[in-house]
């Protein structure tokens, strides 16, 4: 049987060719043309250069195990459109999603020819919000896609605004200094929101001004002590709350569980929910982000990370190097694949020089899209500053490439550890895991 949200999702994927283009008028035109469905949501607008991911999963887990019926919107999505739009631990289903896209889609029909047609996100962005206002959506987590002033998902003023770190991405978007990027991160912040933050630098001065230009009280955190790690997770000393189990893998989350630690108090005083010490206790142990050092087991065993800029391999290569004598004991492989526009010298030089993956075989592949690095010149790059004794191969089909580098990895019996973007974690994902 036909899936019924696939002709809805053709005609979404086609509004690609429009590209990114920040700004918020198309948006609030077609949030206007539905009703604004976005007033009828409270919670919290979650920024940041990394982790804002791990941060909404961890609240809404915590929330969920409360028993709050919370919306949240994973980005970008790693098998399937309908994982961008989730109710109750749900991702919406295929007759529903061809319904409310339908009907955002003769919105779009509406919005005035000067602001020019919506983008995929703008469009994504407001079923998201149609769907949390018809499914009575207590408590949404909202990710921001790029930056924050200029992005779809600021038409919204939850109540609670948080940028979990600011750090140099998408600087040909958002400028070249931290303080540059922290101005369009802060953004967010609206008057009276509770704002949370887990930046340091020249980027939480930049948050700083902003909840103070805009009477918006603000938490400041910094990293939880880590007490001790498996691969089940870490053990983190939360403020109050001592030996909180968080179920996310990597030091770097003790930092993401203490920016949703404060996150949860904002909501609290917000006054939008409040939960109990039991609540956030099971919901960060049994909190699960698909793709964000998420580990399948089998042979080979297989490590999956989204890291697609500095400071995401940056925080592999540490997670890496503490969970090697974890893994499986052999030789690893990396399956690799980039964007051309991020900083690709500075993601492999960081790579080739983490200890656990010193003696690596790397096979670079070709991520679909036209932004794409190619495979040689990814593996040339690769070769030149892991060193001549590297063992790099260049397989541009990213399905041949999983295929190989899964052979060797069986035979060195080590881990596979696939990196350097999203889409392609997610493609290896829906081979490996989806059927």
């Amino acid at each position: 049987m036909p899936d019924p949200a696939a002709a809805a999702i053709a005609e979404l994927q086609a509004r690609g060719r429009f590209g990114i283009r920040l700004g918020l008028g198309r948006t609030r035109a077609l949030l206007r043309e539905l009703g604004h469905p976005e007033r009828r949501v409270r919670g919290a607008l979650i920024g940041g250069t990394n982790g804002k991911g791990s941060v909404q999963a961890m609240v809404g887990a915590v929330l969920g195990v409360a028993g709050v019926r919370v919306g949240q919107t994973p980005k970008p999505h790693l098998v399937d459109y309908r994982e961008r739009i989730v109710v109750g631990g749900e991702v919406i289903a295929p007759d529903d999603l061809a319904g409310l896209l339908g009907d955002v889609l003769r919105a779009a029909d509406a919005v005035p020819v000067a602001l020019g047609p919506p983008t995929e996100f703008e469009l994504l962005t407001t079923a998201a919000f149609a769907w949390f206002a018809r499914r009575a959506v207590q408590v949404a987590v909202v990710e921001v896609g790029l930056g924050g002033r200029l992005d779809a998902t600021n038409v919204w003023d939850g109540g609670v605004a948080v940028i979990t770190n600011v750090e140099l991405d998408h600087m040909d978007r958002l400028g070249t200094t931290l303080a540059r990027i922290g101005f369009e991160k802060a953004a967010i912040i609206k008057r009276g929101d509770h704002a949370v933050t887990g930046a340091s630098g020249a980027g939480l001065a930049a948050v700083r001004r902003r909840a103070a230009r805009f009477d918006a009280p603000l938490r400041e955190v910094t990293t939880l002590p880590v007490s001790a790690m498996d691969l089940d997770g870490l053990v983190v000393q939360g403020r109050g709350l001592p030996d909180l189990r968080v179920g996310l893998l990597g030091r770097h989350q003790a930092a993401n569980a203490a920016v949703a630690l404060a996150t949860l108090d904002a909501l609290d005083a917000a006054g939008i929910v409040t939960v109990d010490e039991a609540a956030i206790r099971r919901g960060l142990a049994t909190v699960r982000w698909p793709g964000r050092l998420e580990l399948l087991a089998g042979d080979p065993q297989v490590l999956l990370d989204g890291a697609h800029n500095e400071a995401g391999v940056t925080a592999l290569a540490a997670a890496l190097d503490e969970l090697r004598p974890l893994l499986a004991p052999g030789r690893p492989t990396l399956l690799f694949g980039v964007m051309a526009d991020k900083a690709v010298e500075r993601m492999v030089g960081r790579l080739a020089a983490a200890p656990a993956l010193r003696d690596a075989l790397v096979v670079a592949t070709t991520v679909s899209g036209s932004r794409a690095l190619a495979a040689e010149a990814l593996a040339t790059m690769w070769r030149r500053l892991a060193g001549s004794q590297a063992e790099v191969r260049a397989i541009p089909a990213a399905r041949e490439a999983l295929d190989e580098a899964q052979d060797r990895a069986r035979s060195a019996g080590g881990p596979l550890v696939v990196a350097g973007s999203l889409y392609l974690v997610g493609a290896v994902r829906g081979w490996l895991v989806t059927r």
